[in-house]
């Protein structure tokens, strides 16, 4: 129960970083964000409506089509995330922190990637583009920063067609590389983790290591000096999941050798989510 308290003050805390870089740094420049965010900007831009409510009536949608794909838990946390934005957002008046509007896109793009990014390390999404985009990591291994820019990318590139002011229109791609960066720096579960581990208690090690989702093989070895033979564990994991394997192998074998590897890519069953 405490966890799920946390993890939806983490959502608000995201809520708050997105809609503080909407309406202190892009809004009052009139950059856009991207997505379905960037819909509502041009919309708030160029008609009566209220950027708050069209963010919150375009992400309706996305959220009823990522219930049913990726899962009621998921969801639930966005949907969080979209409400608390939307109510956030029409809390805090649209104020310009900085005139230069360089400045503007890359700070606002910073924090809007950082609330998108604790926001995903809790499970949840800040709806729009990022439920596109969850759906398609899901099926294909790509980083989630990467397929936003891309999404978004094609809708700051008809803004700038339609209004034939690609000054704008760079600044904002440059938001939205600077949120998609951040992002991945973040939410870091693309990035896969190859450890190998030599310890003399494999068989304490392994029972904790195999409650985790992912699979592990163990491979026997001799020392070259002391011809003793030991066992290696060496298993496949993300980078979000490597501090909850370091805590158990520190726990178990506080003297195992560990060699930590970044892996290029991986072929075969490894489950992504």
């Amino acid at each position: 129960m405490l966890k799920i308290v946390l993890n939806c003050f983490v959502v608000i805390l995201g809520a708050a970083a997105i809609a503080s870089g909407f309406n202190l740094f892009l809004v009052p420049h009139h950059l856009l964000s991207g997505g379905v965010a960037g819909l509502s900007m041009l919309i708030g831009y160029f008609t009566k409506f209220d950027i708050s409510v069209m963010y919150f009536v375009l992400n309706i949608p996305m959220l009823i089509a990522g219930w049913f794909i990726l899962g009621k838990r998921f969801i639930s946390m966005s949907i969080l995330s979209v409400v608390a934005t939307t109510w956030i957002l029409a809390w805090i008046p649209v104020h310009a922190l900085v005139n230069d509007t360089l400045l503007a896109s890359v700070f606002g793009g910073v924090l809007i990637g950082v609330g998108a990014g604790i926001s995903f390390r809790v499970g949840g999404s800040t709806g729009g583009f990022d439920i596109i985009g969850s759906i398609v990591t899901r099926y294909r291994d790509f980083p989630v920063g990467t397929v936003l820019v891309g999404l978004n990318g094609l809708v700051i590139l008809a803004a700038g067609y339609l209004n034939q002011d690609w000054n704008v229109a760079l600044a904002s791609m440059l938001s939205i590389f600077v949120t998609g960066k951040v992002l991945d720096q973040i939410y870091v579960s693309h990035t896969k983790i190859t450890v190998y581990i030599i310890t003399e208690h494999t068989e304490k090690l392994l029972s904790r290591m195999l409650t985790t989702p992912r699979g592990v093989s163990k491979i026997k070895i001799e020392g070259a000096f002391s011809h003793t033979e030991k066992d290696m564990l060496m298993t496949v994991t993300t980078r979000y999941e490597l501090a909850e394997l370091k805590r158990i192998i520190k726990k178990v074998d506080p003297s195992a050798f560990v060699n930590i590897v970044e892996t290029v890519g991986v072929m075969g069953s490894f489950r992504r989510r």
